[in-house]
């Protein structure tokens, strides 16, 4: 079924999402995701019916009701209201009293002194409230645009419709859709929500000044290297005095003003050509691109901050897609392939940079690099998670939803099954076969569906999320006859945390959330056929390494697991990019769905 055509739904007028306003609606939005941060940060337990958020270092208290109680954090909420110390209340669909809302919650978690030593730093908390009011302002826009244009151009195909489905954002985030530093054209041009497209800037450097590197005989770069492959996309003729390296348009503006670029250009080794060539497209994360008439994507820098990060690449990252693909191409991940055969990872064959001199100590961030991506082969049926289950305000249930209810009855079972069997127990399996963990969130996960919207298989892609549990490291060394790996080597003990929120909390359980939001089926249900399914892999997971079956056994038998929080991560200023591994998020354990969902 094309993305464009989904079955009529009403839509529920009553509910404040999907109000007629536009502005009313982003603003609603941002109050159920600051909603259900505090109640997860907070372990507030969550029932039907009333409830009343009380705010003791202020005297006041958010009042709203509980209209979808959701066992895997979806919950809805209706109208919220503000009361004041005498009991009255006034509603926080006003503009302000909703960004209001954003300032008290934060001021209330920073008296609790945040979650690390020292408390929220100085400035965190305006700064949280001013990248609200940003983000209510450019979700008001997206969802204006998407309900006057819910169809996308001819040029978008399903893959790339889905891409541009996350009108709303992160539900578990107070600032999703932040884009400090983005102007109003900007905006236009390069967001995936309004099917923005544009023209690539690009570099001419010498290349003394250049670094790449790529996988011989990838499919994807036809044989050529990356210095080729990049002439070729900039459709110019191969000139061995130069290389060209393409950037963001936003990230090449902001590359004049920075003095080590600066130095290069003035030097005569690096010059700025403009914008030219075909337009391509943005997906989910931004800054990577998209044209459906090549065989690559484009992963490139953005200095932009986007929800929790700057989201420029480091040397490792750029070198990581490659030892994962020859990894891959060594047959480390041969069992996992051979028992899902519908599973695969997404390729990153090659990589380019201008280098620049690095302070001593100092992060190996460019600036201006670029990841090649490979097309992945069958893109016509994948589909990015996040995009399925965004919902579709003012428009009718999200994409996965409208594809379920077309199935018919006992569609939501059979399909959270099929999930379970074909998306979430693969990446276990990798992860007992190899040590490796994917950090799979929604963003990352794309499935593969058939004609009807059945799952099929599923994708991973990205060349900075991979863990690597310390125990397997000897291993992968010598499969890779090296002495060192780009992967994120962590304890395990920090891999089975990171995989408990990336793949359960933030990914399979999205699926059952949003299939209950829309009505498709009961959460506890939906739960229990996970856990099933989860518990039928046993023993196969068992057999992929030792204590193979160690995660999903903890998933089905823990009374709490790790969670990642949003708001305090945002309200301590944490940079996941940069951070250190150990202390890449704020985490804390939360109540497991699925063990609850067992009792």
């Amino acid at each position: 079924m094309s993305a464009a055509i989904l079955p009529r739904y009403e839509v529920p007028t009553s509910d404040p999402l999907h109000d007629a306003d536009a502005r009313r609606t982003a603003e609603h939005a941002h109050l159920e995701a600051l909603l259900r941060c505090w109640l997860v940060e907070t372990r507030t337990p969550v029932h039907p019916g009333p409830l009343r958020v009380a705010l003791p270092s202020t005297g006041l208290a958010l009042r709203t009701e509980v209209s979808h109680c959701s066992p895997s954090g979806w919950h809805r909420f209706g109208p919220v209201f503000l009361e004041g110390p005498g009991g009255s209340t006034s509603s926080c669909a006003d503009a302000v009293l909703a960004v209001l809302a954003v300032a008290l919650v934060a001021h209330e978690a920073a008296m609790r002194g945040g979650a690390r030593p020292g408390g929220v730093p100085s400035g965190a908390l305006a700064d949280l409230v001013e990248r609200t009011a940003e983000s209510v302002r450019r979700v008001a826009d997206f969802v204006t645009h998407r309900r006057e244009h819910p169809l996308p151009p001819p040029p978008v195909d399903g893959f790339l419709a889905a891409e541009q489905a996350l009108v709303l954002g992160h539900l578990h985030h107070p600032a999703p859709k932040s884009r400090d530093g983005l102007s109003s054209s900007d905006t236009v041009d390069f967001s995936p929500e309004l099917r923005g497209s544009f023209r690539l800037h690009w570099f001419a450097a010498d290349p003394s000044v250049v670094s790449h590197d790529a996988v011989q005989g990838a499919p994807s770069l036809s044989g050529r290297d990356t210095v080729a492959l990049m002439m070729d996309l900039a459709e110019r003729p191969r000139d061995e005095g130069q290389v060209l390296i393409p950037a963001h348009p936003w990230q090449a503006r902001d590359l004049l003003t920075r003095p080590r670029i600066a130095a290069l250009i003035e030097a005569g080794l690096l010059a700025p050509l403009g914008e030219r060539g075909p337009r391509w497209w943005a997906t989910s994360s931004v800054r990577t691109v998209y044209r459906p008439d090549v065989s690559v994507m484009l992963k490139l820098s953005l200095g932009l901050r986007l929800t929790n990060s700057r989201r420029e690449s480091t040397r490792t990252e750029l070198k990581r897609g490659l030892e994962v693909h020859r990894l891959l191409d060594a047959g480390y991940a041969r069992e996992t392939f051979a028992a899902h055969p519908g599973f695969s990872i997404v390729r990153d064959p090659a990589w380019i940079a201008v280098d620049e001199p690095s302070r001593p100590g100092g992060p190996d961030v460019t600036g201006l690099d670029v990841a090649v991506r490979e097309v992945p082969s069958g893109i016509a049926d994948l589909r990015c998670l996040a995009g399925l289950v965004a919902p579709r305000p003012g428009l009718g249930r999200s994409q996965l939803g409208a594809r379920v209810a077309e199935l018919g009855t006992g569609a939501a079972e059979q399909w959270v099954a099929d999930y379970t069997d074909r998306v979430l127990v693969p990446m276990l399996h990798l992860y007992a076969a190899t040590g490796i963990g994917l950090e799979a969130h929604q963003q990352n996960t794309l499935v593969r569906l058939d004609a009807r919207g059945r799952v099929t298989g599923a994708a991973f892609r990205d060349n900075q999320g991979y863990y690597l549990a310390t125990s397997h490291l000897p291993r992968l060394l010598q499969r890779l006859g090296a002495s060192a790996s780009t992967l994120a080597v962590v304890d395990d003990a920090i891999v089975d945390e990171r995989l408990s929120y990336y793949l359960l909390r933030n990914q399979a359980l999205a699926v059952v959330g949003c299939l209950g939001v829309d009505g498709l089926g009961e959460e506890r249900r939906l739960l229990a056929i996970m856990a099933g399914r989860l518990r039928e892999a046993l023993p196969s997971l068992a057999a992929a390494g030792p204590r193979g079956d160690r995660l999903a056994r903890r998933w089905l038998e823990a009374d709490t697991l790790p969670c990642k929080s949003n708001l305090l991560t945002r309200l301590h200023g944490i940079d996941e990019v940069l951070a250190p591994l150990d202390a890449q998020s704020v985490y804390l354990n939360a109540p497991n769905p699925l063990r609850e969902a067992a009792r």
